[in-house]
Order: structure tokens, then C-alpha cells, then sequence
């Protein structure tokens, strides 16, 4: 009897090992994990927000949602515009939520945040809303990559140009954090240089519905320029009612150094013909971008922002990095990352520097008349495409402590 016990606890422990390894062996792969935290709900949303969300499945979708034979995911989230919310949040995604990588990052304030999280957990970030120049300049991480634009470029951009156009004195309306002080400082620079003058500024709160009193400094000061050290709603408020005082008629002329197609939009050409702005995407350039910008437009009924396009870029090229080097790990992707050109629906030309600057040409663009437009979303006349080497400061003057 003792025999026959034997055998059948053997047999019954060799079939346990069987099924357990049959288990195993059938067991789905873990997921690649996307974050995209983003604003839903406040003055940077129509520049992000879902459309963001949107270009991150789309790129995920082009993958047919899969990678290295495991599924993708996605999780999004809003991040108030606050830093101590957007710090929590990628905590929770990079420590507990299993999340690989984060894109998005609406403000300033919330990428520095975040950026803190992605090098404490070695976890890859790559901001597509926040402006900032410090982000590849003092505050720069090993862990992130800076895709649109940034707050040197727009200046070197938009305010070269009108300085050479006789706009030689400014005043500027300051969003006051980091991302508006970072514009104000970054086209004083710009215009200094040129030999013109900055007659002061005006700090106005995030998210304010009343720009009358800076407005109104603004008037005071004779600026030719009142520059928009702003975006999103804040920008279309400030032109909305700088139209109501007669700035622009009075002699004054608005410069919106960091703008969108989706600010035209809301404006109307009536209000917005004439500005000349700075975007990194325009879905009218070519046949690549009009694919896009179509595509896009089935599933949002509006055309992509620069930073929508984007997100659906940086995503992609997260993914072609994953697939190129067979894994998830953070180093290996991430020199991939730098390995592999930039080229899709966003850019033909990008590179990722070892700053964390993405490289890539931007559009000088003049928003049309109402009656130079043919269509709907056709706001914009491109006057120069500026080579990334010239738009995005030179690697060696960032004070990035990565670099050599």
C-alpha cells in the first residue's frame, strides 16, 4: 500500500509540474505601458488634451498594438496644471502602475515635477506640451525628451523676424511661472541683441479671465510690440481684449510668440489675420503632414495642433525604439531614441540630442486674411522653414550638465 501511495503522490506531483508549466506557458505577455498626462479640462487643453491622447493611440495604432509580441496600453490622466498633482501621479504610474513611459506634461512646472519622478524611478518622459528652455538647458535628465518646440525657439523665430520688420521696442504680458518668465527672458535676449529695447512687463496669473490692467500698462508704455509671453486661452483672451481697447488699431501691434492653429481658430481670421507665428507642424505643408492632418481630423473633426502631432510622433518613435532594441529597458531605449532619425507625419528631419532636445525645422507662418483663406483650417501663408541647427539653441550654450 505504501508503494502504491508513493507512486501516486509522484504521478500526482508530476502532473502539478505539468499544468503549472503549461500555466506559465500560456500566460499573456506583461503590456507596454504609455502614460499620457495632459490638461482636459483648463487653459492648455485645446492645445493638448484629448487630441493628445488621440495622436498617442493613433501612433500606437500604426503598431497595430503590439511590440516585441507584447500588447500596448495606455492610461491617461489630467494634471490640473498643478506640480504636486503631476508629481503623484507619474509616481504612481512609474512605481506601482507598472507605466513605461510618459508623454505630454502640460506646463513647466508640471515637466520639472514629473521630471524629478522619471529619474527617480530611471523611466523615460517625453514632454510635447511644456515650453520651458530650461528643461534641455539647467534642468535637463538623462530620462526625458523635449519633441515640439521651446520657449528659444519661439523667440529666436518669431522675434527675430519682427525685430528685422522695425519692431524694436517691446512691452510683454507675462504668464507669471516658469514658462511665461522663460519667454520674457528668452525674446528679451532676441531683441537686445537685434539693438532694440524692453520697456517692461506686466505678470499676469495663469488662467486669468481679465488681461484689462496689464493691457492697459501695456498701452501706457508705447511699446511697438506687446509681446504674449502666454498661450492657449490666456493668448486668445489677451488678443480678444486687446481688440476691445484699440490696441492694434491705436498703432501697437501683438506678437503671439507662442501660438497655435487652434488659437487662429477660436480667434477667427478677423481678429488673428497678420500675426506672424511660430509652429513646429502645419497640416497644409506638404502631402505628408496633409495625410495626417486628415486622418486626425476623421476622429476630432479639427486639425492637429503641433503639439497633438507631436505626441503621435514622440509616441511612434518610443515604440520604433522599443522594437529596434528588443526591449524595454530604459537605456537601451533611449539610445535607440538617438540612434534612429525622426521621420513621420510631425517631422522628416528630427533628431534627439544627448540634451534631450528633439532637432527639427520650424515654420515661420503669417496667419491669412479672411479673404485669402480657400477653406476651412487654411490659416496659415509659411514664409520660411528655419533648419533646427539655427532654431533650437546650440548644444553647447544650454548649461545642461550632460553635456561634455
Amino acid at each position: 500500500m505504501k508503494v502504491f501511495g508513493c507512486a501516486a503522490a509522484s504521478l500526482a506531483l508530476a502532473l502539478s509540474v505539468g499544468l503549472g508549466a503549461v500555466a506559465q506557458a500560456q500566460q499573456p505577455a506583461a503590456p507596454i505601458k504609455i502614460g499620457v498626462l495632459t490638461d482636459f479640462n483648463s487653459v492648455y487643453s485645446d492645445i493638448g488634451g484629448a487630441g493628445n491622447v488621440e495622436g498617442a493611440r493613433m501612433a500606437i495604432e500604426d503598431f497595430k498594438g503590439t511590440v516585441l509580441g507584447r500588447p500596448i496600453e495606455m492610461i491617461s490622466a489630467d494634471a490640473q496644471n498643478k506640480a504636486d498633482v503631476a508629481a503623484a501621479i507619474t509616481r504612481k504610474w512609474y512605481e506601482s502602475e507598472g507605466v513605461d513611459m510618459i508623454i505630454d506634461m502640460p506646463t513647466s512646472a508640471t515637466a520639472l515635477a514629473g521630471m524629478e519622478m522619471s529619474k527617480q524611478f530611471q523611466k523615460i518622459m517625453i514632454i510635447t506640451d511644456a515650453a520651458s528652455s530650461d528643461i534641455t538647458g539647467k534642468s535637463c535628465s538623462p530620462y526625458t525628451a523635449h519633441w515640439t518646440y521651446d520657449t528659444y525657439s519661439n523667440a529666436h523665430t518669431v522675434g527675430s523676424a519682427i525685430v528685422r520688420q522695425g519692431g524694436d521696442s517691446w512691452f510683454f504680458i507675462t504668464a507669471d511661472y516658469l514658462f511665461g518668465h522663460s519667454i520674457e527672458r528668452d525674446v528679451s535676449e532676441v531683441v537686445k541683441v537685434a539693438g532694440g529695447k524692453v520697456l517692461g512687463s506686466a505678470r499676469a496669473p495663469l488662467n486669468t479671465p481679465d488681461f484689462s490692467s496689464f493691457l492697459l500698462q501695456a498701452q501706457a508704455s508705447k511699446a511697438k510690440i506687446i509681446g504674449l509671453a502666454n498661450a492657449g486661452g490666456d493668448t486668445i483672451n489677451t488678443i480678444k481684449q486687446a481688440s476691445e481697447f484699440g490696441i492694434v488699431a491705436g498703432g501697437q501691434n501683438l506678437a503671439g510668440i507662442v501660438m497655435f492653429i487652434s488659437d487662429i481658430h477660436s480667434l477667427g481670421l478677423k481678429l488673428a489675420q497678420g500675426l506672424i507665428v511660430t509652429e513646429a507642424y502645419y497640416w497644409d505643408q506638404n502631402e505628408r503632414t496633409r495625410a495626417f492632418g486628415k486622418r486626425f481630423f476623421e476622429r476630432m473633426k479639427r486639425m492637429p495642433t503641433m503639439n497633438q502631432a507631436a505626441t503621435y510622433s514622440g509616441t511612434l518613435h518610443y515604440l520604433k525604439a522599443v522594437q529596434a532594441a528588443g526591449t524595454t529597458e530604459t537605456r537601451a531605449v533611449l539610445a535607440k531614441m538617438r540612434e534612429i532619425p525622426v521621420r513621420d507625419a510631425f517631422t522628416d528631419n528630427g533628431y534627439l540630442r544627448e540634451d534631450g532636445r528633439m532637432v527639427h525645422s520650424m515654420l515661420l507662418l503669417q496667419v491669412k486674411k479672411p479673404e485669402e483663406s480657400k477653406a476651412p483650417w487654411d490659416y496659415y501663408k509659411i514664409l520660411a522653414e528655419v533648419p533646427g541647427d539655427e532654431a533650437f539653441r546650440p548644444l553647447k550654450d544650454g548649461g545642461c550638465p550632460l553635456v561634455k
